[in-house]
């Protein structure tokens, strides 16, 4: 059976990382080399890195950052955040990145997925999605820039067609939940897990150890992504882990 993974999420902006509700109204959470020494310490299965501010702004990933966090790191990490080409990717990953996230980028130009795919194994490429529900469609949209822009995609549509092009893994961020710590989308993320055949990672609305739990049994997923709660020490990794392992649930 495969173990299900708690990952804390970096959002990173001008080098520090940052939280916020929905997309907005960003607060210092820390230093990023700190937060991820602290993770691997604390038992997290993987780190995910975003530079949340790259795609909008057009800059590149800040390489340094991630160097300095991959040297205090024993445990996988994921960069994302304007990276735009296989140059991009080949940069982030030789800076100790174990796997790239590739989001805007990726809706813009699905070539590109398979191109990483095809150089450096569909186990490197993460296809973030960011979804949010539309009324008017009946069901969740992708958007792009940091959620600024608004696509024609919809969510399980996008998902399975990244699988397609060489997606090994689909990052998953509800807008509507996201901050909120009400919980995960169980709805969008079981939707998503159903529909294609690479791990989950859910993101967006944990707000305490039961919300992973909904995650992984009524959402599906094969892992879950916090931030905020972490960083703020409202819980803890190892708090989570051992809430789970009492539920009956396999992790690492």
């Amino acid at each position: 059976m495969i173990t299900k993974r708690i990952i804390p999420c970096l959002d990173v902006k001008e080098g520090r990382v940052v939280k916020g509700i929905q997309f907005l109204s960003l607060r210092d959470a820390g230093d990023p080399v700190e937060l991820a020494a602290f993770y691997d310490r604390e038992g997290a299965d993987e780190l995910v890195f975003l530079d949340i501010s790259a795609s909008h702004e057009g800059r590149k990933t800040m390489v340094e950052v991630v160097k300095s966090v991959a040297a205090s790191l024993a445990i996988p990490f994921t960069v994302g955040g304007g990276i735009n080409s296989l140059e991009d990717m080949k940069r982030i990953l030789r800076a100790g990145a174990d796997k790239v996230s590739l989001n805007t980028a990726a809706v813009v130009n699905p070539g590109l997925i398979s191109e990483g795919a095809r150089f450096f194994g569909t186990q490197c490429i993460v296809v973030a999605i960011d979804a949010k529900y539309d009324e008017e469609a009946g069901t969740w949209v992708v958007y792009t820039h940091g959620g600024r822009t608004k696509t024609e995609k919809t969510a399980v549509a996008w998902a399975q067609e990244a699988v397609t092009l060489g997606a090994g893994e689909i990052l998953l961020t509800s807008m509507d939940s996201d901050g909120e710590k009400q919980g995960f989308n169980l709805e969008l993320t079981s939707a998503v897990s159903k529909a294609v055949s690479v791990p989950v990672i859910a993101s967006g609305g944990a707000g305490n150890a039961e919300h992973f739990y909904e995650a992984f049994t009524r959402g599906k997923a094969d892992a879950a992504l916090a931030a905020s709660i972490l960083h703020y020490k409202e819980t803890s990794v190892t708090e989570v882990k051992n809430f789970l392992l009492s539920r009956g649930v396999n992790i690492r």
